[in-house]
């Protein structure tokens, strides 16, 4: 099939913790093998099952450090005592190189990614069902503490209020119908008239 050239988007999708922004980037990956996956670094451990390199880059406070102050990370954030940042130069090459990219992060990751680059952000804010439904699926964590799903939940509905903030919103009450929006979405941008670089030349060449 005949492709328009296009500069690459970098797909922000939020959600409070435990609202599935991860499971829903990690199927959209899966199902899309043009897509490009932004692994985070992070001084948290690993979870049971994560494996260092493609759930995170789990590294110590002191290299955090060091990325952030030489502008290494493109975003970064403190969360409950941990730290997590996006690296920079792997999202930018790929944007450059019309290539997609999805990042599963906070509402305050998505600030600051739009902000460091302008006009190539689209955000997706995913909402629990219910915060009931969202405490549910925290305390299935076994790594987290009564007093820690409290602090999630306490800062899930702040983050819940800066939904305005994005582009498009979906509830994740069916994994695979968030699944579905979500790509929706991305096939949209994609085909947004400000994205094809090439649009000029394809148009010429139809005669």
């Amino acid at each position: 099939m005949p492709e328009i050239a296009r500069r690459g988007l970098c797909l922000v999708i939020a959600a409070p913790s435990g609202g599935g922004k991860t499971t829903i980037a990690q199927a959209m990956l899966g199902a899309d093998n043009t897509l490009v996956r932004s692994v985070s670094v992070t001084t948290r451990k690993p979870r049971p099952g994560e494996e260092n390199g493609r759930d995170y880059h789990f590294i110590d406070d002191a290299r955090f450090a060091a990325m952030r102050e030489g502008g290494a990370l493109l975003e970064w954030a403190g969360v409950f005592g941990r730290q997590y940042g996006t690296p920079r130069a792997p999202v930018e090459a790929a944007i450059a190189a019309g290539r997609d990219v999805v990042l599963a992060i906070d509402v305050q990751g998505h600030a600051l990614v739009r902000a460091a680059l302008p006009g190539d952000v689209v955000g997706l804010f995913v909402l629990p069902p219910s915060m009931a439904e969202l405490a549910r699926r925290l305390d299935t964590r076994a790594s987290d503490s009564a007093e820690q799903i409290a602090t999630r939940l306490a800062t899930a509905r702040h983050e819940i209020a800066r939904v305005v903030e994005f582009d498009h919103v979906l509830i994740n009450d069916d994994l695979d119908a968030a699944v579905r929006r979500a790509q929706a979405v991305l096939e949209a941008a994609r085909c947004a008239r400000s994205r094809l670089s090439g649009l000029g030349a394809f148009v010429a060449g139809l005669g």
